[in-house]
């Protein structure tokens, strides 16, 4: 545990309580968060951090289909908690002890017979987040932001790309979350793989995914889950998911659970009928080949850029005539890889190498409109010290294990 300059951000509470009050993933355990503030504050050396949590939206004027409360990455990050109208000041100082104060709202008379009880200032906040100054929130402009001994506030940018650079390297809780994330979309995937047929329209398979992530544990999705038959399998984002499923259609599926505020991501591409066309097979190995050259190759010292020339140059050498004698690779029109965590695309440098401890996606794919045919297939990667590891190997990926799936 990091808290050589921080005392202050490291006291401890004796037991641990439910920070995300509800949540099968239970709260960030605070010597994690602690750890966490005293990084950052760290690589911010000197200067006042305001680090706000999220809003509440209004059911009657945001989405009233989508009104749940959800923090903000950042405050949750180094907090645990979800407090609406919350801030955390972390004040680096040249000389002398760091410390934070967590500034909570008072709940107005009633509040909890509308939206339920909320963190209030007091020990149990303290407890919680493991921040021992816990104060009644002021109006933003009595926040400390500066005076003797503190420093200047640290602009918002620069303090975005410093969480950034900290996240990219998760903590065994933030793998923790991520591998239950990746289960939870794994066993739904699977699941769903075995009830699609033709006839059925996208949104009814998005429906049985979705099902299948809530009924785990998952307190949402990562992100609008995108299930594309036929000519919607080549655009890249698409999410309307309102087409009739047909026989001879692939059907590229790409969704993630998000579980403790982490998401997973991951696709796969089926074959309504269930088994693949010969053509459509011979597609679908060759990105499989791309995707698993790339996998092999990751390890600590590496980058995005050298996994993203490895697997299109596995494309281009082993296209044949599948695409008029041209490399296939140039029907892969999105980038490899991207980083995951709190956000499907998390913040991060991309040529930055690779670390043990980093997560990021593999994902090749192949689009072909004029055929109605898209191919994308997205594993979940690790890296670790001696390499890495898949944490969606258990989702079937193979031509064989893809058809053994769907016949359940």
């Amino acid at each position: 545990m990091h808290c050589t300059r921080l005392a202050a951000l490291c006291w401890i509470p004796f037991g641990v309580g439910a920070a995300q009050a509800g949540s099968s993933a239970g709260p960030v355990p605070v010597e994690r968060l602690a750890a966490r503030r005293a990084a950052l504050l760290e690589r911010i050396g000197t200067g006042v951090a305001v680090i706000a949590s999220a809003r509440l939206r209004s059911i009657d004027r945001d989405h009233p289909q989508d009104s749940d409360y959800r923090e903000s990455n950042a405050f949750f990050y180094l907090t645990g908690l979800e407090a609406a109208g919350g801030r955390l000041v972390l004040i680096a100082r040249r000389s002398g002890p760091d410390s934070a104060v967590l500034y909570l709202p008072q709940p107005e008379p009633g509040h909890a017979r509308w939206v339920g009880t909320s963190v209030e200032p007091g020990p149990e906040a303290a407890r919680l987040s493991g921040v021992s100054d816990v104060r009644a929130a002021p109006p933003d402009t009595a926040l400390p932001l500066g005076g003797r001994g503190r420093g200047d506030r640290v602009p918002d940018r620069t303090l975005e790309a410093e969480l950034a650079a900290l996240r990219q390297v998760k903590d065994e809780d933030e793998i923790r979350r991520l591998r239950r994330a990746v289960e939870i979309t794994g066993e739904a995937l699977v699941e769903a793989m075995g009830q699609a047929r033709a006839g059925m329209y996208e949104y009814e398979l998005e429906a049985l995914i979705e099902y299948g992530f809530r009924r785990r544990g998952a307190e949402r999705v990562g992100f609008p889950s995108i299930v594309g038959s036929g000519p919607n399998g080549t655009v890249l984002h698409y999410d309307e998911n309102r087409r009739r499923m047909a026989d001879g259609d692939l059907v590229v599926i790409d969704v993630g659970a998000e579980y403790g505020y982490y998401s997973a991501d991951l696709a796969r591409t089926i074959p309504v009928s269930g088994r693949f066309t010969p053509r459509q097979r011979e597609l679908y190995q060759l990105v499989l080949g791309a995707q698993q050259e790339a996998i092999d190759s990751v390890r600590p010292g590496t980058d995005l850029g050298a996994l993203n020339r490895i697997a299109r140059a596995h494309m281009r050498a082993r296209s044949g005539g599948l695409c008029g004698g041209l490399g296939c690779d140039r029907h892969f029109i999105h980038g490899l890889s991207h980083w995951l965590g709190m956000n499907v695309h998390d913040p991060g440098s991309y040529s930055r190498r690779l670390e043990p401890g980093m997560v990021l996606t593999v994902e090749p794919g192949i689009y072909l409109p004029a055929e109605s045919l898209g191919i994308r297939i997205e594993d979940v990667v690790l890296v670790t010290r001696s390499g890495s590891e898949v944490l969606s190997s258990g989702v079937p990926r193979t031509v064989e294990a893809v058809e053994r799936a769907m016949a359940r």
